[in-house]
């Protein structure tokens, strides 16, 4: 059911990104957000790779498009000269190999590394409670997702 949904959500932002122009794609939702499609894919495939090769497998996997440090929001912010077509293949290549990970393991298996180490909560998470902050961070997204699609074109549902 988690991998369900999981797979849900990652098909409806797909869907809301189906048909647009990359400068539809880099289009702003509404000042002073800098959310835009191409901003939550970005965002996702962080998201998929901090989830998935950080923390359940405790890997080094510096981010593709932001800077911890200078510029912790340049998944959203800096789509303005993005490529379209390696955002997309970058959050594809972390699904994949998020659905690899998950595959190989139970859902009770513990995190190789804590999520919140540098926070100071050293407790690792569980597979299961990482399929559904996933499946929460999609949703919550996707929200987003439908709101940006209905003002660029007016498609909207799911």
């Amino acid at each position: 059911m988690l991998d369900g949904w999981l797979e849900y959500h990652r098909e409806t932002l797909a869907w809301k990104c189906e048909g647009l122009t990359p400068d539809q794609l880099r289009e702003r939702s509404v000042a002073p957000s800098s959310m835009s499609l191409l901003g939550l894919v970005r965002h996702m495939a962080e998201v998929e790779r901090s989830w998935w090769r950080r923390t359940v497998e405790g890997v080094e996997a510096p981010p593709f498009f932001y800077e911890r440090e200078t510029n912790p929001d340049g998944d959203f912010d800096d789509v303005d000269t993005a490529d379209v077509d390696e955002a997309f293949a970058r959050w594809r290549e972390e699904c994949e190999h998020g659905r690899a990970v998950a595959a190989a393991r139970s859902l009770d298996d513990l995190s190789a590394a804590a999520p919140w180490s540098r926070h100071g909560d050293d407790r690792p998470v569980s597979l299961r409670w990482v399929l559904v902050h996933l499946v929460e961070e999609y949703a919550r997204h996707n929200g987003h997702a439908d709101l940006i699609r209905e003002r660029i074109d007016g498609v909207t549902g799911d």
